[in-house]
């Protein structure tokens, strides 16, 4: 089987070096940016193009991995051919093809990547969609050789995955961020949080996320929380705080 990626971002970078990793054969990097296309392609030993006029036409999977705002418009330039076209955003539906190409579909990791960290995706689900009930094996077979996790899932379904992965990573991340921010204006690491983090990630491997939940939110501890208040000169991080602790406590009466 023969690949290529349109895209050369975050993802594409990772899924592509795993699927060399287990085997598969990737044919073609395309990018808008010629040192993303050229470095990616290095990295798994294969041609590149910046132009889609250039895209090979006898693969058989096409992965295209870009914003989600441009894909259409990508999508609209490639030349059709009798590839397997698939995308890789969570909340795009795969009718996004729909008149381009009569085989299309969806490879959805549920994961965070970047271009800095390598990620592996075994035990990653991965969702599936396809508009032609034959390619799903096809699909199916790839996506077990990466993470032995495949998912059949439809466009909308996969909409409210993706808006619950956006919680339990961007916005915690970004937690990671504001706390490590007000250390910083202190002076201390933010390193020190690891263990603490750590530790909270490995709890809801064992308990459900509302049972494993502690803090002055959970009790509303107005004291505690009142002070921690005070504490915070911006009011950004006042609104934040008030409406995260009380959306804890909303979760746990």
């Amino acid at each position: 089987m023969k690949i290529v990626f349109i895209g050369a971002g975050n993802l594409a970078n990772s899924v592509s070096l795993e699927m060399q990793r287990v085997g598969m054969t990737i044919g073609q990097i395309y990018s808008r940016t010629r040192d993303h296309a050229e470095s990616l392609a290095k990295r798994v030993n294969c041609q590149w193009t910046c132009n889609l006029n250039e895209i090979i036409p006898d693969a058989d999977l096409y992965i295209f991995s870009v914003k989600d705002s441009a894909l259409p418009e990508v999508i609209s330039r490639m030349k059709p051919n009798k590839g397997l076209w698939v995308h890789t955003a969570g909340s795009v539906p795969m009718q996004v093809f729909e008149g381009a190409v009569p085989r299309y579909g969806v490879f959805y990791p549920l994961q965070t990547f970047t271009k800095k960290r390598r990620v592996k995706l075994d035990g990653t689900p991965i969702f599936l969609e396809v508009s032609n009930p034959d390619d799903m094996k096809i699909l199916k077979k790839i996506a077990i050789a990466l993470s032995g996790n495949a998912k059949e899932t439809d466009s909308e379904k996969r909409k409210r995955i993706h808006l619950a992965a956006v919680f339990a990573c961007n916005f915690t991340n970004h937690m990671y961020t504001l706390a490590a921010k007000i250390l910083d204006e202190q002076h201390v690491s933010y390193e020190l949080l690891l263990p603490l983090i750590m530790e909270t990630a490995d709890r809801i491997s064992s308990l459900p996320p509302l049972e494993a939940q502690t803090g002055p939110a959970v009790r509303f501890d107005r004291e505690v929380m009142d002070k921690q208040l005070a504490l915070l000169e911006e009011p950004a991080l006042q609104t934040i705080y008030k409406l995260v602790s009380q959306s804890i406590y909303r979760e746990k009466i």
